[in-house]
């Protein structure tokens, strides 16, 4: 059974751009996208379930804010603390332990009673998934060679599209259909089943312990970061795309639902065409951002996303289809700025801070969205028919925010050009 299902596997990939990878590389990138796709879901699924959440335990806003961004905030404390010391274990052993953890706070998820107890189990599992991204990564780095990294990445990267684009929507029908955990039973039971594969076929990558680099070292390559103006520049827009971003997202389904008049069992439908838009913008926007600039993308695409912002922050009782078409443009433009922004921020690291610059642009990113959840639901309020007020002031701030990090564009963009002309 288990040879039978891995086959198919390689086989389903060999016949997609897979094929000049290994078959060991293969099924050890299928099953870490596997991995990536019950990952991505546990943090994203929880979000568009406000609307269900909110008046079964009766809470604020403000309450829900906390639920959301309290997996975000513990991942970035567990993600900064791995900045000092992933490196001194065995990349597979970190990863199966951080996932074990991981898929016990999604089983606690499924048996929470309030925001307390879902708080508790938010925090285990934003804790071990803070650990979860760096050593998939690490592992792809370590294990394929660079003249097929380039594939296994893009493998890689479809857990999170199908997370997206299948994952949520879904998700969101169960929840409607049957209850708001069956979410978190399909993740837990994917990620349960997967699990032995894991041990099975992932192997043991130690070689990095062969050359360790010390404590002393890893402070001073961290403080380093600190101390280049470009890499700070990179942090500071890497977490100003993340903030304007995550204050709207965290009560856009209860806004729909309760504010706009979408009816409940149609809100997987805003998930779909969103997820399906930023899949194809995706693909589009990295060969527009290539030819002809990435700052010029990123800014273009930002400005036009404060248009769909606005709108939607705003929006009066509308017939389906346009909000449907609103959130479709508004993903579009959201990827389109997202995909060379972090194109951008890549070009600002120095090679011999590379791995802490990337592990603090993780934490950065963990912590703006955390911050901007809550900012959302201090701002906000619901009244007795959990409408959501002041939901427009978040649509201000994300608009101001979105500039902000349209004036750094243009500033890391000159310190990346004035960096590369003092090194030729």
């Amino acid at each position: 059974m288990t040879n039978t299902l891995l086959f198919a596997i390689y086989l389903v990939l060999s016949f997609t751009k897979s094929f000049v990878l290994k078959r060991s590389e293969t099924i050890l990138v299928a099953l870490l996208a596997l991995l990536n796709f019950t990952h991505i879901l546990d943090f994203m699924i929880m979000m568009p379930l406000g609307n269900i959440l909110m008046p079964k335990w009766e809470l604020t806003t403000s309450q829900f804010a906390v639920i959301v961004s309290s997996y975000s905030l513990a991942a970035f404390v567990s993600s900064f603390a791995a900045i000092f010391f992933a490196d001194k274990f065995d990349r597979k052993k970190l990863l199966l332990m951080a996932y074990f953890g991981f898929l016990l706070g999604t089983f606690g998820c499924v048996f929470a009673t309030g925001h307390y107890t879902m708080v508790l189990a938010r925090v285990i599992t934003g804790v071990f998934g803070g650990l979860i991204g760096a050593q998939v990564l690490s592992i792809i780095g370590d294990v394929i060679p660079y003249e097929r990294r380039g594939q296994a990445m893009g493998l890689l990267m479809g857990g999170f599209a199908l997370a997206s684009v299948v994952g949520v929507p879904f998700g969101l029908f169960l929840a409607n259909n049957f209850d708001w955990y069956f979410p978190f039973i399909v993740v837990a039971v994917v990620g349960s089943f997967l699990y032995p594969f894991l041990l099975r076929y992932i192997p043991n990558v130690d070689a990095h312990l062969a050359n360790p680099i010390d404590l002393n070292q890893r402070v001073q390559n961290f403080f380093l970061i600190f101390s280049n103006k470009t890499q700070v520049t990179a942090l500071v827009f890497s977490m100003l795309m993340i903030m304007g971003h995550f204050i709207i997202i965290p009560l856009i389904n209860p806004y729909m639902v309760y504010n706009v008049g979408v009816k409940q069992e149609y809100t997987p439908l805003i998930y779909l065409c969103g997820g399906l838009s930023a899949m194809i913008t995706a693909q589009i926007t990295g060969k527009i951002a290539d030819r002809y600039g990435k700052r010029q993308v990123f800014v273009a695409s930002a400005l036009v996303s404060t248009i769909f912002i606005f709108f939607i922050t705003n929006m009066p009782t509308m017939p389906l289809f346009i909000v449907l078409l609103t959130f479709a443009l508004w993903f579009s433009t959201a990827t389109g700025r997202t995909v060379p922004g972090q194109a951008m921020t890549t070009q600002a690291v120095n090679a011999e801070t590379r791995g802490s610059f990337m592990s603090l642009n993780s934490c950065v990113q963990s912590l703006g969205s955390g911050l901007a959840t809550l900012a959302s639901g201090w701002i906000t309020y619901s009244d007795s028919n959990y409408a959501i007020h002041n939901y427009n002031i978040l649509g201000y701030i994300s608009i101001i925010v979105i500039l902000l990090s349209v004036a750094m564009a243009y500033r890391l963009d000159r310190l990346i050009m004035l960096h590369f002309t003092v090194k030729a």
